[in-house]
C-alpha cells in the first residue's frame, strides 16, 4: 500500500506563533517613559533605558503591569515568580467562589406516601449539605390531565421541608414537567 504525498504533513514552517504573554517584559516594553516600582527600589518616573538598566543591575525583569496608566507602570521583579503568584491568587479567588450544586428529585402525580416521604428525606439531606433541590413532577402520556394533583404534590413537598428550605420558584408547568426550585435556608451561627 503506497503512501501519497498529500497525506497529513503537519504544520507548515511559518504557521507556528509564539503564545502571547499577559505582560510585556524587558525589551518588549514599547513606552518611552515608565513609572518604576519594586521592592528596595527608588520609585519614580524613568525613561525606558534607565529602567531597564536598574532591572538588569538587580538581576530581575522589568514587567509592565499597568500598560494603560500614564506613564505605564513597570515593576522590577522575577517574572516567573510574578506569574506563579498571580496564578496562586487566581486559584484562591476561584476557591472562594461559591459553587451551587443542584440536586434533582422526580415525583409523579400519583406518588405514594412512603415514596414521597423517602424523597422528602433525601431532599432534606441535600438541603442540609447546602445544595439546591429541583423537584419536578413528570406527566407520562395522558397523566397531563392531573396537573392539579402534580401542583398539590409539589406544594406538599415544599411544606414538608419548610424548616430546611425556602421556595425559590413556585410550581410551573414546562411541557410535560411541573418544576419547583428549593434553596436551603441560611444557617444562624
Amino acid at each position: 500500500m503506497a503512501v501519497t504525498n498529500n497525506v497529513f504533513r503537519g504544520r507548515s514552517r511559518g504557521s507556528y506563533q509564539k503564545p502571547v504573554d499577559a505582560h510585556r517584559i524587558n525589551k518588549y516594553i514599547t513606552a518611552p517613559v515608565v513609572r518604576l516600582v519594586g521592592e528596595n527600589l527608588e520609585t519614580g518616573i524613568f525613561n525606558l533605558r534607565d529602567a531597564l538598566d536598574v532591572a538588569e543591575n538587580v538581576g530581575l525583569d522589568l514587567v509592565e503591569i499597568s500598560p494603560t496608566a500614564n506613564p505605564p507602570v513597570c515593576r522590577v521583579v522575577d517574572y516567573k515568580k510574578f506569574l506563579y503568584e498571580q496564578k496562586k491568587k487566581q486559584k484562591e479567588i476561584k476557591a472562594k467562589t461559591a459553587k451551587v450544586v443542584v440536586k434533582e428529585i422526580r415525583l409523579g402525580p400519583h406518588t405514594d406516601d412512603h415514596d414521597f416521604n423517602f424523597k422528602v428525606n433525601h431532599a432534606q439531606k441535600f438541603l442540609e449539605e447546602g445544595a439546591k433541590v429541583k423537584v419536578d413532577v413528570f406527566f407520562k402520556g395522558r397523566n397531563i390531565v392531573y396537573k392539579e394533583q402534580g401542583e398539590i404534590q409539589l406544594l406538599r413537598f415544599a411544606e414538608a421541608l419548610e424548616d430546611y428550605c425556602k421556595v425559590e420558584n413556585l410550581p410551573k408547568l414546562e411541557g410535560k414537567r411541573m418544576i419547583m426550585m428549593l434553596s436551603p435556608k441560611k444557617k444562624n451561627k
